[in-house]
């Protein structure tokens, strides 16, 4: 077993993991910088989303050289988090969210690995985009260690990087949309490509722009309150990767 973990906004240093070793991975997409460790005994490949320095923005990240360099290193599972935004009153800011379903609304992302059918033709079943053994797993951590986590919410990726208008921001929940983020969707499509089990821990860290009667926060309140909560992220994080090698040892 090796566990893939992607680190977003307010979790970019894996200091949960002990012994790391930095390296430069190259893939037919570019180059991705990774840190591997282990953790109990499970290896760890974690991948910091917008880079070492938080450089990219949710446009240019560089979606399928991470996932490559997963599928390259033969992890079997990925886990990743997410800042959101709320679409609902009942999910309020600091709960966790597992997604199962997501709404692709971005413009300029390549989100497939098959840039042309020279090799035959391929489209990738995409009904149930993140896998459910491993977000079943998620969801019973988060609440067994008493935070409160919502599961089943789908989600909607927006380009970004700047946030939604009030407008927009009222059509998602007419969609039928929980949460909003900038880059889910096509992180879970490219692993769902690669057959590399995909799940989400989201936490909320505000309510978007559709409630009037409070503004917007701005991004450096809202990654305030990711970092304020970053350590509960990280005790799922351990307690899922736990429970997977048990799950692993039991077969």
């Amino acid at each position: 077993m090796k566990i893939g973990i992607i680190g977003g906004s307010g979790l970019d240093d894996p200091d949960i993991i002990k012994d790391l070793q930095s390296q430069t991975w190259a893939t037919p997409y570019g180059e991705t910088t990774i840190k591997s460790g282990r953790l109990n005994s499970i290896d760890i490949i974690f991948v910091p989303r917008h880079g070492n320095n938080h450089q990219f923005s949710p446009t240019h990240v560089n979606y399928r050289a991470n996932i490559q360099t997963l599928k390259d290193l033969k992890v079997s599972h990925i886990i990743a988090t997410n800042a959101c935004g709320s679409l609902k009153g009942e999910i309020e800011r600091s709960d966790f969210i597992i997604p199962n379903q997501f709404i692709d609304f971005t413009r300029h992302r390549i989100n497939t690995f098959h840039d042309d059918f020279s090799q035959g033709m391929f489209h990738e079943v995409m009904a149930d985009p993140f896998d459910k053994s491993l977000s079943d797993v998620l969801y019973s951590v988060a609440a067994e260690l008493g935070f409160k986590v919502h599961k089943d919410k789908t989600l909607v990726t927006i380009e970004g990087p700047r946030f939604s208008t009030r407008a927009e921001s009222k059509m998602y929940i007419s969609w039928g949309a929980d949460i909003i983020n900038m880059t889910v969707a096509t992180e879970a499509a490219l692993a769902k490509e690669a057959g590399i089990p995909y799940a989400v821990i989201a936490m909320s860290t505000d309510y978007d722009c559709w409630k009037e009667d409070e503004e917007m926060p701005v991004w450096q309140d809202i990654l305030a309150i990711f970092n304020k909560n970053v350590d509960n992220v990280k005790k799922i994080l351990l307690e899922t990767i736990h429970r997977l090698s048990k799950q692993e040892g039991a077969k």
